[in-house]
């Protein structure tokens, strides 16, 4: 379910920054930018998250944390400095705009991951 929901935004935040940038671009440059920022981190923890191996947990463990520091830079960016967003990328006030689900997520993956670790025993 994890990496459905990553996917989901993976495509969405691919989508939204793309038509963003080749639309709009000079309205909002650093909007669109962090959206396509954001895009590429999901992309990156969607395909390392439907991985196994150390390496892909390791990917996952960074991408998964970069996501975490990006909304709550983004979020609180956005709510100090409301100026400097004059259109929301996907982690503008703390994920607002889809239900704080960007805020959530990387929480919820950071815990799937620290109870994922490979070589890892599975307590019954």
């Amino acid at each position: 379910m994890l990496i459905a929901v990553y996917g989901v935004f993976a495509l969405a935040a691919t989508a939204r920054a793309g038509f963003q940038i080749a639309t709009k671009f000079s309205e909002a440059p650093l909007a669109y930018l962090l959206s396509a920022v954001a895009a590429v981190v999901y992309i990156v923890a969607t395909v390392s998250l439907a991985r196994a191996g150390t390496r892909a947990y390791a990917v996952s463990v960074v991408a998964v944390t970069t996501e975490l520091v990006g909304v709550v830079a983004v979020g609180l960016l956005s709510i100090l400095d409301p100026q400097a967003f004059p259109s929301e990328t996907v982690w503008s006030a703390f994920g607002r705009g889809y239900g704080f689900v960007p805020l959530v997520l990387p929480i919820l993956g950071l815990v799937w991951l620290r109870r994922n670790r490979p070589g890892q025993r599975r307590r019954k």
